[in-house]
């Protein structure tokens, strides 16, 4: 069994060797093995790839990149395979570049037929590259494009989203052209020569010189959106999701995975909140009996649970937040027992309940399950119709979501893998300073000395402001700072989705006064700010659920 991962190994040769072969592209729970072997900083698909070379015996490299060569220099070293091999690949389609991938071809050809005692059988080698055909594209589809997936990640993909998913990532499109008229009768050094070029004409991945032929990828009547997945630190491929942005006007969802099992409720809510925007309509919100007249919706955050009750004059009547614990299930029920006492109903007197945030798949009493970026684009535009841009700060996670002037949701970026610039992130700066979250938030009006705190890292700003207590700073001069690093974050987050004025901020750090005055400054504008910034994804669930 022959290992590769590069979608330029010449696969088909080896199978007409009589070779079976085997792509080692699965994510690993961790990179132990890997990072005894080499340095805590190459490619973590690389890295991956160390781990599972422990699983064969033959290994075919190709030198597409530098992280490959490298693990082939570390694999060397180890000194533990039958067989290691390096191919060097030209980066373009010319005649030298082709007479050189042939010379390539060869060699490979010569080392494994000399060493399995194998002959080249042409039928095995025509079947194979017959199975190299492009995929059905004559139906509505979506296009996952961007840097090689796990075939974890790519089923993960494919079971969340309606519509059918082809994978043209870098391993994904690997179409060879049509074969030769000719090709029983061709010589054998004539065949290796179109190979090396049908290789070499593959869709270029974006280590090859000329990359415009990618463009095909996305230039398909058919294709409805475009989930773009990068590997992390892989630069290649954020060079051309930039340019992708700006050639196609198609919905595109950026992910980022790094070859280990991910958090997958980050990926769930970004995917459906995608979907979502794709298809607006959401399905209708079973009623749950006819003749009544109020309506909830749920917000299930990391921080609290949020509640709203609307009437069907879409007037609010009841609204309720709660500490989120332990429990999804227990906080939700708690927020429904507070607003059915405000309004002396109980969970038959409601006519739909739809659930959003984190937690919108856990509770049992909800009739629909929504993401919190269509519901806080919903309540939103209920708010101020004008608003263009939401920027959502909550306990855990930051948004920006764009909207249109119908409120329809163009673009979103989420921030949620770390609580750096979140809610979490001043409360954890607030208990250092030995502060409430209110005191926090009216200290840093009152500044005197411009400070700046460089990390946005929640545990090295905690000691960025340790240093600055001991340095004898005042209180109000370092919540500035902390401000002003909330604000930078954030403000980069809106430049990245391409939000624009008005501005609208909801979320439980809209009540900080100096948070909201620091990112005005680097908006350039005012941000409007709701009654209840942290109901708004509540309410837009609420409203959800009277329309549906």
């Amino acid at each position: 069994m022959i290992g590769y991962t590069c979608k330029y190994t010449p696969v088909e040769l080896l199978h007409a060797l009589g070779a079976e072969t085997k792509l080692l592209n699965s994510e690993v729970l961790d990179f132990e093995h890997a990072e005894s072997l080499t340095h805590t900083n190459l490619c973590c698909h690389a890295k991956a790839f160390l781990q599972q070379s422990t699983e064969v015996e033959e290994l075919v490299l190709v030198n597409c990149c530098d992280s490959q060569h490298r693990v082939h220099d570390v694999l060397k070293a180890q000194g533990k395979h039958k067989l290691l091999h390096l191919i060097t690949l030209p980066h373009a389609d010319e005649p030298c570049a082709r007479w050189q991938f042939k010379k390539e071809l060869l060699k490979l050809y010569e080392l494994y037929s000399t060493r399995a005692n194998s002959g080249f059988d042409r039928q095995l080698f025509i079947v194979a590259c017959r199975q190299a055909a492009p995929p059905d594209a004559d139906k509505p589809f979506l296009a996952l494009l961007g840097a090689r997936v796990s075939s974890q990640m790519l089923k993960f993909l494919q079971d969340k989203i309606r519509y059918p998913l082809l994978d043209l990532t870098c391993s994904g499109n690997r179409w060879l052209e049509k074969l030769p008229d000719d090709i029983e009768s061709m010589d054998f050094e004539v065949l290796l020569d179109w190979y090396a070029g049908a290789l070499l004409r593959l869709i270029p991945c974006m280590r090859m010189t000329n990359v415009a032929g990618r463009r095909v990828l996305w230039e398909n009547e058919n294709l409805r959106g475009i989930i773009y997945h990068t590997v992390k630190f892989c630069d290649y491929y954020g060079f051309d999701y930039a340019r992708l942005k700006k050639e196609t006007n198609l919905p595109v969802l950026k992910l980022e995975s790094d070859y280990t099992p991910q958090a997958l409720g980050q990926f769930s809510t970004r995917l459906e909140a995608f979907m979502e925007s794709l298809a607006p309509k959401v399905d209708t919100v079973p009623k749950k009996a006819t003749g009544k007249k109020l309506y909830a919706g749920i917000d299930s955050g990391s921080t609290t649970t949020n509640m709203v009750v609307l009437n069907e004059k879409r007037e609010i009547v009841a609204s309720a937040t709660v500490r989120t614990g332990a429990k999804v299930e227990k906080s939700a029920r708690a927020a429904l027992a507070e607003v059915a006492s405000k309004l002396k109903a109980d969970l038959d007197g409601f006519a739909a309940i739809v659930a959003t945030g984190y937690g919108r798949n856990s509770i049992s009493f909800a009739d629909a399950a929504i993401t919190e970026i269509t519901c806080h684009a919903r309540g939103a535009h209920f708010l101020n119709p004008g608003v263009r841009t939401i920027v959502d700060i909550g306990g855990q996670d930051s948004k920006v979501i764009c909207l249109d002037s119908d409120g329809k949701v163009t673009n979103f970026i989420m921030n949620d893998k770390c609580a750096a610039g979140t809610g979490r992130f001043l409360e954890m700066m607030a208990r250092t300073l030995e502060m409430d979250i209110e005191e926090l938030s009216a200290a840093g009006l009152v500044w005197k000395h411009d400070l700046t705190i460089s990390s946005m890292c929640t545990v090295f700003a905690e000691s960025e402001v340790i240093s600055l207590i001991a340095g004898n700073h005042g209180t109000p001069d370092i919540v500035h700072g902390l401000n002003k690093a909330v604000a930078a974050k954030t403000a980069s987050m809106v430049s990245r989705a391409g939000g624009r004025a008005p501005y609208m901020m909801t979320g439980g750090v809209a009540r900080n006064a100096g948070v909201v005055r620091e990112l005005e400054k680097k908006l350039g504008d005012r941000l409007f700010i709701p009654a209840a910034p942290d109901l708004c994804g509540a309410l837009g669930a609420a409203l959800l659920a009277l329309e549906k």
